[in-house]
């Protein structure tokens, strides 16, 4: 479910009252009255543009944050020129913009459980994906698309695990520690083709 290219106005008003009432209150205190009144919209409209209410706002909430997440991580690796360099500017600036997410440390502040199932068994199948769709055809220019789809899934579930379980000896926001962690992940993920010995 993509909604940048659908959303009209009405249901940006919508979403965005629903991620404000969500730092106000937490997630499991907002109703759907709550996010009429605060988007003016009527719960009438709010159930027509969201059928099943309150479950359905919120999936179109994180679908739309997941979305604006990869759109702005592509825009600060598009610059590199090699795969290692790709990969390693993606899981820095990921890191980075987890770590300044402010609704994302609201919400781990007053819903951690619901923070964290959307970070791992509820949503991570969803992050996969899109990070798959939004960076398989800068990836893909280096390998196969296979090999792309492992980088992808391996370095994904790598950055979320280390971003909720900080480690003193890895910080994967400073591009040298990524830089010297990843380096023998990607070697082991994408191999370099065999260079055949020289003729005698």
């Amino acid at each position: 479910m993509a909604l940048s290219a659908t959303v009209s106005q009405t249901e940006r008003r919508i979403l965005d009252a629903a991620k404000s009432c969500c730092e106000r209150w937490g997630f499991a205190k907002v109703t759907i009255e709550d996010i009429a009144l605060e988007s003016g919209v009527s719960r009438a409209t709010l159930y027509r543009l969201f059928p099943g209410g309150k479950d359905v706002l919120f999936d179109a909430l994180r679908v739309r944050e997941l979305e604006e997440f990869f759109a702005l991580l592509a825009s600060q690796v598009e610059t590199t020129d090699n795969l290692e360099d790709l990969l390693v500017a993606t899981v820095v600036a990921a890191t980075r913009e987890l770590h300044a997410d402010k609704h994302l440390a609201l919400m781990m502040a007053s819903e951690p459980g619901e923070a964290l199932s959307q970070l791992t068994v509820a949503g991570l199948p969803r992050i996969i994906r899109m990070a798959t769709v939004t960076l398989t055809p800068m990836v893909g220019s280096y390998v196969p698309p296979k090999t792309a789809t492992r980088l992808i899934d391996v370095l994904a579930r790598l950055t979320i695990s280390y971003f909720l379980a900080p480690s003193d000896d890895v910080d994967l926001g400073d591009e040298s520690s990524a830089r010297a962690f990843l380096r023998p992940v990607i070697a082991v993920l994408a191999p370099s083709p065999a260079v055949p010995s020289p003729t005698p």
